[in-house]
């Protein structure tokens, strides 16, 4: 589904809900990419540790001659551990929503790997999608790195796994990370953080309706919340309406009571056990895991499709 109708579908429910799929526009991006560098925001650094230590395993495993696809690459930062310890790719295919912030970071990519061919796809990996002809020779390996799958709840993420399954093709590898944590002391700092850039982050949305579909969001009407959910084991963030208002769309007008939320997103936290269970579903066999030391336990796990699902 589009922008437009997603956006005024959510709109029209009740509770309101927009997918977070549209928090990455350009702007949103670069607002993610300045979350993951804040101190409160565990999972990029904690994750980036266990790359650094992982990725030669990874490279002999999975051989010359490999390409490598990025599912959601943003700006690639943790993809350059995977290139630097890969020299022998055949190609590099980034994949992500955001076009323009797509070609920006393939573009960087280019000049410092000119040996590479990188070739981004812009699309909506949740969906069915095609890659560019890859050499035969060699298996794929997708890489979905900062714990995305989280944004899925468990049949979705099933079903996620197992289109990364097909897209790639059977005997392809995959490298995820995944947050395992369920401490609301982590958590809920990670997802409040003291500068607000989550908070902005998340009311970039609306900053988007405005810009994109003639939207009339009043920003400073609406707070950010995100809290535990112990049960679901997820954090869910919320913009919460302060007063009660009209709202004007594309011509389509919808109102807001005091106190209304708009769900923007979950981040589930899934155990190793339920990770583990949700990918022999979909196909993939579990070769290996790398689990945080720490406080954590945020964990890297590879494995190998064999289309058995």
């Amino acid at each position: 589904m589009s922008f437009f109708s997603e956006v005024l579908s959510g709109l029209s429910q009740t509770p309101k809900t927009i997918p977070c799929t549209w928090l990455y526009d350009r702007r949103g991006a670069e607002l993610f990419e300045e979350i993951t560098e804040l101190p409160e925001y565990y999972p990029t650094r904690t994750e980036t540790s266990l790359l650094t230590n992982l990725v030669a395993e990874v490279a002999q495993r999975v051989g010359p001659g490999a390409s490598l696809i990025e599912l959601g690459s943003g700006s690639s930062i943790k993809t350059r551990l995977l290139l630097r310890a890969m020299p022998a790719l055949a190609s590099y295919v980034p994949i992500d929503i955001s076009t323009d912030y797509l070609q920006h970071a393939a573009a960087a990519l280019r000049q410092e790997f000119p040996d590479l061919a990188v070739c981004p796809l812009a699309t909506d990996f949740s969906q069915p999608f095609l890659l560019p002809r890859m050499p035969q020779a060699a298996p794929c390996l997708g890489f979905f790195p900062g714990s995305t799958i989280g944004n899925f709840a468990p049949a979705q993420a099933a079903a996620l796994l197992a289109n990364f399954g097909r897209a790639l093709g059977t005997g392809a590898f995959l490298l995820i990370g995944v947050d395992t944590t369920d401490n609301p002391e982590l958590l809920l700092p990670a997802y409040n953080d003291a500068r607000g850039v989550t908070a902005a982050f998340n009311l970039n949305l609306l900053a988007r309706i405005n810009r994109e579909l003639e939207g009339n969001f009043q920003l400073e009407q609406f707070n950010h919340v995100a809290h535990f959910d112990a049960k679901k084991r997820r954090i869910e963030m919320h913009l919460i309406c302060e007063r009660a208002q009209q709202v004007q769309v594309l011509g389509r007008s919808f109102s807001l009571q005091a106190g209304e939320s708009i769900h923007t997103e979950n981040s589930h936290k899934y155990a190793a056990t339920e990770f583990t269970r949700m990918s022999l579903q979909a196909g993939w066999q579990i070769l290996r895991s790398w689990r945080d030391p720490g406080a954590t336990g945020f964990t890297v796990f590879f494995a190998r499709f064999d289309g058995n699902f």
